[in-house]
């Protein structure tokens, strides 16, 4: 990978990597390795397990400290909305991730899987940073980058969950219940992908995915909203 494009991003994260190979296979899709067998690192799953953890840590830190007054139940809906996939993706657009990300020509034209990939890539960084740096360089990154969106998600009750709201809304005007279904996996056992589709009795409406099903379930219904019920 191009040194200066590595450069460039550590100048965007704020933290600048004592060993380069953490960040490479950070931004390293295991499809990228299928059309490159020669490349000597791993992809980033493995990275990205480990940067779930850490960031899920640090948020219920700092709302446990900041939120004193908010209940258990209030501040695991914070977590959730900080955390989730969708806000992820939105942190990745605002550092141009894509464009640092190694991956196969065909993950890079397949928009459904777009902001799944970058969205996991953030996760693969965060945990870069905590094994380069520790948990304070990862702070910094998560209150530039994270944490500054807590108050317009809690002002705007954007911590309510997209299925929770697709069902309120599918109720009031259709009096109906959608439900969900796999429509295919892929992965090892380990680590699999689910796609996802939402229906309203037989007809389906959208299509999700996700590192398990309740992740694909929820992107099924955002995307859902975004295109049925924007207001």
């Amino acid at each position: 990978m191009n040194i200066k494009k590595i450069s460039d991003l550590e100048k965007k994260i704020g933290y600048t990597f004592k060993n380069k190979n953490l960040i490479i296979e950070a931004l390293t899709h295991r499809s990228f390795l299928n059309e490159n067998p020669d490349f000597n690192l791993d992809h980033n799953e493995r990275l990205e397990f480990l940067g779930d953890a850490v960031l899920e840590l640090l948020i219920t830190e700092f709302l446990f400290k900041n939120y004193i007054n908010s209940t258990e139940g209030e501040m695991t809906n914070y977590r959730a909305a900080l955390v989730k996939g969708e806000n992820l993706a939105k942190v990745a657009k605002k550092i141009n991730l894509e464009s640092y990300l190694q991956m196969s020509r065909g993950e890079k034209n397949d928009l459904l899987s777009k902001d799944y990939i970058t969205s996991n890539a953030v996760e693969s960084i965060i945990a870069a940073m905590y094994i380069d740096g520790g948990l304070e360089v990862v702070n910094v990154f998560l209150n530039k980058y994270i944490i500054v969106d807590l108050e317009d998600i809690i002002q705007n009750n954007l911590f309510v969950d997209s299925k929770s709201l697709l069902q309120e809304k599918m109720q009031e005007k259709f009096s109906i219940t959608p439900s969900y279904k796999v429509m295919s996996q892929w992965g090892p056992d380990h680590s699999k992908t689910f796609e996802v589709a939402v229906f309203m009795n037989e007809i389906e409406l959208a299509r999700g995915i996700g590192s398990s099903k309740q992740k694909a379930e929820q992107q099924a219904a955002k995307i859902l909203l975004e295109l049925k019920y924007k207001n």
